[in-house]
């Protein structure tokens, strides 16, 4: 797994597009001015596997986040990232929904491409090189409270979408997954709960001024960052902007900004 050094490389961008033709023309576009790009099942779907080795030949310096969200029972998911670990993918996510043991199974799995697990404690147990990283993806940033009720979702347990990210984000550390997938709204108490080694990235990245779309639980780059996200999925506010690189720019500037708040409020 790749370490953040500077903050255009806590931006993932995810390349939500039909061909590799498209996605490589961001890629060439962007790759001095993100961190990661996101493969995700639209592009994985139609381009293959080669889509990994595609965009790694154009952005050698940036990372992979193969974003499958991989659901299944454990023997077939260990199977299926066993697949993936040859790909050369920093990071990998699965579903949290069937709780520990499919997590488990897949960080176990992870660990032949020299994945380390985190101990009980939830601390690394070697700080050397992570290998392909294991996250849980706790509730998708389009779920709203509402809708985990019409899911059959046991309202007594979790009140609200965030009562289940907690929940989740405790079983996936406790498996040793490396992070979790959250919105920007629940990254600060995830990070308090279970301490600053497990990761959190944040999808659901918006513009103060952005219209409302199918993403519900979202927070500008700042917002994301000062909370304690290690990462931030922004797709729309730099692939919509009239200059992507620009627009990246500006998001790496607010980054910084929180980068620094969080630093002085922790002296």
């Amino acid at each position: 797994m790749i370490k953040p050094s500077s903050p255009h490389q806590r931006i993932i961008f995810p390349l939500d597009l039909p061909t590799l033709g498209e996605a490589l023309e961001y890629v060439e576009l962007l790759k001095g001015s993100v961190g990661l790009f996101k493969i995700g099942l639209e592009l994985f779907i139609a381009s293959g596997p080669e889509t990994v080795a595609a965009v790694k030949a154009t952005a050698p310096q940036c990372g992979i986040f193969l974003d499958l969200k991989l659901h299944d029972i454990p023997a077939t998911v260990t199977n299926a990232m066993a697949s993936a670990s040859v790909l050369g993918a920093d990071f990998i996510t699965v579903h949290c929904d069937d709780g520990g043991p499919l997590l488990r199974a897949a960080v176990e799995a992870a660990a032949s491409s020299g994945f380390k697990p985190r101990c009980a404690a939830g601390k690394i147990c070697d700080d050397s090189d992570q290998g392909l990283g294991v996250l849980g993806v706790t509730v998708l940033t389009s779920m709203t409270t509402e809708a985990m009720a019409e899911a059959g979702m046991d309202s007594n347990r979790f009140a609200t979408a965030s009562d289940l990210v907690l929940h989740r984000a405790a079983v996936a550390a406790e498996a040793g997954c490396a992070g979790v997938i959250c919105s920007p709204l629940e990254a600060e108490a995830v990070k308090e709960a279970n301490g600053p080694e497990l990761l959190v990235i944040t999808p659901g990245i918006r513009s103060a001024d952005s219209p409302p779309d199918d993403q519900r639980r979202t927070a500008t780059p700042y917002e994301a960052i000062r909370a304690g996200a290690d990462y931030i999925v922004v797709g729309r506010p730099i692939r919509n902007a009239a200059d992507p690189v620009e627009a990246a720019a500006a998001i790496a500037s607010e980054i910084e900004r929180a980068l620094e708040e969080r630093s002085a409020s922790s002296v």
